[in-house]
């Protein structure tokens, strides 16, 4: 049902950087770029995510209460996006660690915008 998922960023350059980063640790390519917009994905056949400038020329802003999940495949994964993402220079929001009792295992940070994510590996410890 998701094509895709977009974000605002106030420095383009810098976030373009961050999420190549981010993006090359999932496996993920970046699928196209322009001045204002990238995208990273498998294909434009399936989801992706993207930032871009805002088209109305206004500051980007964070959405309260957002935030964007990215499935990974190990608990390793999960720890190592969220070190390479304060590397960066995002910040923690919720260090990686088991969530619940049912096997959830997640760690949260912020981007160079404030904009909130997480990388998970499901309850059921497996992607499908």
């Amino acid at each position: 049902m998701i094509g895709y998922i977009t974000i605002g960023t106030n420095q383009f350059e810098s976030a373009l950087k961050f999420y190549n980063e981010l993006m090359m640790l999932l496996g993920e390519k970046q699928l196209w770029k322009t001045d204002s917009m990238a995208a990273w994905g498998i294909s434009r056949d399936y989801p992706a995510f993207c930032i871009a400038k805002p088209h109305d020329e206004n500051f980007a802003t964070v959405g309260n209460g957002a935030m964007i999940a990215f499935k990974v495949k190990s608990r390793e994964q999960v720890d190592l996006l969220h070190a390479k993402a304060l590397e960066l220079g995002g910040s923690c929001e919720g260090k990686p660690g088991a969530r619940g009792t049912n096997g959830f295992y997640g760690g949260y940070f912020r981007d160079l915008d404030g904009n909130k994510l997480n990388a998970y590996i499901p309850a059921s410890g497996t992607i499908e």
